[in-house]
């Protein structure tokens, strides 16, 4: 059975440990309504919809911490400005790759690559199986608030291996002249279309190769990929510019972005495509809870369980705040 050693990540978890609740919740505390940007939406609807369809054994648990793991949902992404590793763990860049497939395994990865390699690449399929492995022995541990810290950040990591733009280094269309597609594609249609998506999945299913799901997660987003781009230049193509964009206000600001008809005629022709692929990171956000549940020998989880709260985290930290940085795109 393939080993997977730690020593390349272990550092980084022992400090975002201490710092993820205190980022996360005090950006949610003090910055204006105008980063509530593209993937906060998504992210939290993900892990918060993972959580219903939970087996009862477990599900007990999340629901009981529901607020934690819905609100750290988004603390990878804060966490990007104050911890340097942490870009890499939400994207690979496969264009930037000659051949495939590629080492299933991080160890596999290092000797052919060498780790500076990888991690200018993006490493979000070996990270995400290595969150994994840290859940499973918190749950092993009955350890409750990395059970809820760690819950929140696998569920952010597999989500964003559903998105194809987290697939290649034309992320945002900056080399194709889409500049802000990720945006659109990512924050613009989920808000917009959130409340006619079907997101109805069947109930979480145990994962026996949770790598080698991993890995098929990105194929099926990158594989998509090409659609993503060549419509959205199509489209607008069709329509114009002056009809693609229009300014709205987001928070304190008035920004340039796609326009409620541009988004319209882009979501039709995509087909459903943004809402096939959160009910799919919604399946296997819980599939993978579950699955680190039964590695971990389905350990009783108490739901009274004492754990930090969101507001005592912010209080105790707030004579002695870390810099936050908006999110950016």
């Amino acid at each position: 059975m393939q080993r997977v050693d730690f020593k390349y990540f272990y550092l980084y978890h022992v400090y975002s440990m201490q710092i993820t609740l205190i980022i996360s919740l005090i950006t949610l505390l003090w910055l204006p309504s105008s980063t509530e940007d593209w993937g906060f939406f998504g992210h939290k609807k993900i892990n918060e919809l993972a959580i219903y369809i939970l087996p009862a054994d477990l599900q007990s648990f999340y629901k009981a911490h529901s607020t934690e793991i819905i609100e750290l949902s988004v603390a990878p992404d804060q966490r990007r400005y104050v911890v340097e590793e942490e870009g890499a763990k939400h994207y690979i860049d496969l264009d930037l790759y000659d051949s495939f497939p590629l080492p299933k395994y991080w160890n596999q990865a290092v000797e052919k690559y060498g780790e500076q390699y990888l991690r200018e690449r993006g490493i979000v399929p070996w990270n995400t199986y290595f969150v994994y492995h840290q859940l499973v022995k918190a749950m092993a541990d009955k350890n409750y608030k990395r059970i809820i810290k760690l819950s929140a950040d696998l569920g952010h990591y597999v989500a964003d291996a559903h998105v194809p733009l987290h697939t290649t280094s034309n992320y945002n269309g900056q080399f194709t002249g889409q500049l802000g597609i990720h945006a659109f594609w990512e924050s613009r249609l989920p808000e917009l279309y959130f409340d006619s998506y079907d997101l109805f999945t069947n109930r979480a299913r145990y994962i026996e190769d949770v790598q080698g799901e991993l890995w098929q997660t990105i194929e099926e987003s990158n594989a998509l990929l090409e659609t993503v781009l060549q419509l959205d230049k199509e489209l607008t193509q069709t329509v114009g510019e002056d009809k693609k964009y229009a300014y709205m206000q987001r928070g304190k600001k008035i920004i340039r972005m796609p326009s409620e008809y541009y988004a319209s005629k882009y979501n039709e022709l995509v087909g459903g495509m943004v809402e096939q692929r959160m009910r799919k990171a919604i399946f296997r956000v819980s599939s993978l809870w579950f699955s680190a549940w039964v590695d971990a020998g389905q350990p009783v989880l108490d739901e009274l369980a004492v754990v930090e709260t969101v507001t005592d985290t912010i209080q105790k930290n707030l004579d002695n705040p870390l810099p936050i940085r908006g999110h950016d795109y």
